[in-house]
């Protein structure tokens, strides 16, 4: 098994007739879809759960990231849905995350939380590997489908939403699309020696731009319209995925 896919709200399957098991780690059980894409094996995991009952703080980053690793996943590719303060970037868009400003208050955030004295602070120049990156925006050009290839990723603590104060402290800091779950994710990524990359689909204008106040239902219920484009994007990826040495494994 070679791929991850880790599916954001209103992406819980990735393909038909997966096969679920139970991967047990250091952090506790986490269920993974198996499956084959274009002669490539697959893991997927749905971030919150099937039913969407894990609320983004209580997310079982680690337990996902570790299992993948277990599982002998070199490359991960996530969805995640958004609300946006960039007028570049409106509900609709596809955009490829390439920053990220972390704003998250209570999560385990690392796999090195000084046990057995072994303290390691990992690089995040470049968080999200520019080789996978590369192949999304490839992939957006081969399927006609318009795919914004930079964008800043600001990571709320939810599971509220945002003030517009806080958007746009957000904005002024350089942030262009808001969410609750890429960090720590993309670290643990990097941490276990993973390629990670991640399309933010923007759901929403962000709180103090949108004309209404925000609900998670109208949210979901706009992502799942969504999903297929991702899902296309994600399938195209992983097919014509040509496996590298990449920097990202050698920085675990």
């Amino acid at each position: 098994m070679n791929f991850g896919v880790i599916g954001g709200t209103g992406f819980y399957t990735l393909t038909k007739g997966e096969e679920a098991v139970e991967v047990p780690t250091a952090y506790g059980p986490v269920r993974v879809n198996r499956t084959a894409i274009g002669g490539a094996e697959v893991a997927f995991i749905a971030r919150h759960g099937v039913g969407h009952g894990v609320p983004p703080h209580r997310v079982n980053y680690r337990g996902n990231i570790a299992a993948l690793k277990q599982l002998g996943i070199t490359s991960i590719i996530a969805s995640a849905s958004v609300g946006t303060m960039s007028d570049a970037m409106p509900p609709g868009s596809l955009v490829i995350i390439t920053q990220f400003l972390d704003f998250t208050k209570s999560r385990a955030s690392t796999f090195y939380d000084g046990d057995g004295g072994k303290v390691v602070h990992t690089d995040m120049t470049d968080p999200y590997c520019l080789g996978l990156r590369r192949e999304l925006s490839w992939a957006g050009a081969a399927l006609g489908e318009a795919v914004l290839d930079r964008g800043t990723y600001v990571c709320a603590e939810g599971p509220r939403f945002e003030t517009p104060a806080e958007i746009e402290m957000f904005r002024r800091m350089g942030g262009d699309i808001v969410g609750m779950t890429n960090v720590p994710e993309v670290v643990l990524a990097r941490e276990a020696g993973i390629c990670y990359a991640a399309v933010a689909a923007v759901t929403n204008w962000a709180a103090g731009i949108a004309p209404e106040p925000l609900k998670h239902e109208e949210v979901s219920g706009f992502m799942e319209t969504q999903t297929p484009r991702l899902r296309a994007l994600f399938e195209h990826v992983i097919a014509h995925h040509e496996e590298a040495d990449c920097t990202c494994r050698r920085r675990g």
